[in-house]
């Protein structure tokens, strides 16, 4: 190839590389999507674990939701209010009061409570100990299984399997919900972290047959909703329920409880 020829090629690829830049750089521009810089901000503050625990798909979602106004400053459980009062500075609004929450286990069946059905061998996941047989090996088909799939998924080391059975560290606890998503026997619940009370047991069985599989299970006697003066105690379905709205955390029905299980 003669020199002329090289020169001719060399400038025809770089006219049109000149040409795509230009074309590019230009459709960029037009079609470029504008930030709001409050949302860049507020992604920054937000501590990136994408737990979901504020009902939107990640932080990046959340951000966009808090700097369009959908969302409340203060939203995210896992900054928890310190991170709320930074958001809310950026976005020129008050942070408004931050109420704690924290993971709750809906049983108390240790192994010295609630008795093995039968003995399992197999994964160390509740999710497939649950398609066994009756639900699990335990002999309440309500209980904690114990086999710590929601310790797996805790980011924070929240939870810890004790006795046989899950039990939460309110302190450690972001209430993020991925504990309760984790649990095929759908015993966790966000509860706030100070200043109610909660009964830890799911079982809706009678209860003598409550009895027969566990020596903490609730069996409705009522005395918890009989000494409750705001009305948050109610018993549906043979179990004790509590209204978080509407207990004040007085604590007679913890003290009235036979089985000791309201906390």
């Amino acid at each position: 190839m003669s020199i002329i020829g090289i020169v001719v090629a060399t400038a025809i690829v770089g006219g049109v590389g000149v040409f795509i830049g230009l074309f590019l750089g230009a459709a960029g521009e037009k079609f470029k999507v504008e930030i709001d810089e409050r949302e860049a901000a507020v992604r920054e503050l937000l501590p990136g674990n994408n737990c979901g625990g504020c009902g939107y798909a990640g932080c990046d979602a959340m951000a966009a939701a808090i700097a369009a106004g959908e969302a409340p400053v203060n939203g995210c459980p896992v900054g928890g209010a310190a991170v709320g009062a930074q958001i809310a500075a950026v976005m020129g609004v008050e942070a408004g009061e931050t109420k704690r929450m924290t993971a709750f286990v809906k049983c108390a069946g240790s192994c010295e409570a609630a008795p093995k059905a039968y003995a399992y061998t197999g994964a160390e996941d509740c999710r497939f100990v649950s398609m066994m047989q009756n639900g699990g090996d335990k002999a309440c088909t309500y209980g904690c299984l114990g086999y710590g799939t929601c310790v797996k998924v805790c980011e924070f080391d929240a939870v810890h399997i004790v006795n046989g059975v899950a039990v939460v560290d309110p302190e450690a606890c972001k209430a993020c919900g991925r504990c309760v998503e984790a649990c095929p026997k759908k015993l966790i619940e966000i509860i706030p972290a100070e200043g109610v009370s909660a009964v830890a047991c799911s079982s809706r069985d009678k209860g003598k047959d409550v009895m027969k599989v566990c020596k903490a299970g609730c069996i409705g006697c009522m005395k918890c909703a009989k000494v409750c003066e705001s009305g948050a105690v109610t018993v549906e379905g043979n179990l004790a329920r509590i209204d978080y709205e509407k207990c004040t955390g007085c604590g007679k029905c913890k003290e009235e409880c036979p089985r000791k299980i309201i906390g």
